[in-house]
């Protein structure tokens, strides 16, 4: 009876390990979002985590016209020396804290620059979509998606 007890026991605490990793694994999900800024003159395109744990970012994938890139910069006409921009390659691999952010695109517009300039950043921004493919610290895969055609409503 003593055997059975201590069986009994043993297996129940190897469930409540179980049923503590589940939980885990559950609560310390990052949440992943792709944040758009058009305000004051400043354009920005960031990676934000918004989840308990870590997002862990091992590929970024700009299309435009149906075509992939690695850097943006291959999918703009702008001169990169304008714009802060994230440079990654398939080697670089990159960690998001809770509750932090990852900026990928952002350029600032003095205020004596036209208003035309603005909306051809824009209008080159609308065309573009991001797809971010990561992991969580248990490597379940996460996948945020989406198109930057946010922009083009923004425009005068």
């Amino acid at each position: 009876m003593e055997i059975i007890i201590a069986l009994l026991a043993l297996l129940a605490t190897f469930y409540q390990l179980y049923l503590q990793r589940v939980h885990n694994e559950k609560s310390l999900r990052p949440l992943g979002q792709i944040d758009f800024r058009d305000k004051e003159r400043t354009l920005r395109v960031r990676i934000s985590n918004n989840g308990i744990g870590p997002l862990i970012i091992e590929k970024i994938i700009y299309t435009k016209d149906g075509k992939k890139f690695a850097v943006i910069s291959d999918c703009l006409t702008l001169n990169p020396r304008t714009y802060a921009h994230l440079r990654t390659s398939e080697s670089s691999r990159s960690v998001i804290s809770p509750s932090s952010n990852l900026v990928i695109f952002e350029t600032t517009f003095d205020t004596d620059e036209p208003e035309d300039l603005i909306d051809e950043v824009r209008t080159q921004l609308a065309s573009l979509s991001l797809m971010v493919i990561g992991r969580d610290i248990y490597n379940n895969k996460i996948t945020i998606k989406r198109d930057f055609s946010w922009f083009e409503a923004r425009k005068n």
